[in-house]
């Protein structure tokens, strides 16, 4: 669906629309699905493994399987929660940075190479001080997307961030899946929710 209204000053009344809710809600269902269904296959592979291998007998290789899949569980719950607990406020784009940087790969044990990566950084700082950092890295989308200036909206819950004025841009971000989608559109051409502007 494209848009014919090119008002793209100010922030979107379009996050209340319920597809949001459903989105947020779909996402905690699908999260957990997969992590029951990973720490199940790691519980039964290390079970597997403990029977048939000469290096690890069960139960020991059980409670490691279970260790496994309590860790999987663990990390799901705290970005569930996360999400959940991310709330709603305003604030500033203050800086940008690029960095170049250089880390090792290793191919075996010994022998290793030199990998050049750049870190692009976006700092926002609320209207209450306190400064929020995306870092990406080999990846300068969002460092282009925003400047400094641009006043923004973070969205509890989605744990994303809107700008106020995209009378200048030419694409825009889902604030449900992160899609980068034409300025036109009105909905995300992946989660089919509704475009904030």
């Amino acid at each position: 669906m494209v848009q014919t209204d090119r008002k793209l000053v100010g922030f979107s009344e379009h996050i209340n629309d319920p597809a949001f809710k459903q989105y947020q809600k779909n996402r905690t269902h699908w999260t957990l699905y997969f992590t029951i269904i990973i720490s199940v296959i790691a519980v039964i592979g290390f079970s597997l493994y403990g029977q048939y291998s000469s290096e690890i007998d069960n139960p020991e290789a059980i409670y490691i399987g279970f260790v496994i899949a309590g860790m999987f569980l663990l990390i799901a719950f705290y970005q569930i929660i996360h999400y959940k607990a991310s709330k709603t406020w305003d604030g500033v784009v203050a800086a940008k940075k690029t960095e170049k940087k250089l880390r090792k790969h290793y191919t075996t044990d010994e022998d290793y190479y030199w990998e050049d990566y750049i870190v692009y950084t976006v700092s926002i700082q609320s209207d209450t001080g306190k400064v929020h950092t995306m870092r990406n890295e080999n990846d300068d989308t969002l460092y282009k997307y925003f400047q400094i200036g641009d006043r923004v909206r973070h969205h509890g819950g989605l744990n994303s961030f809107e700008k106020y004025d995209k009378s200048k841009d030419t694409v825009i971000f889902c604030n449900a899946c992160g899609s980068m989608n034409n300025i036109e559109e009105t909905h995300c051409h992946r989660c089919n929710c509704p475009l904030l502007k």
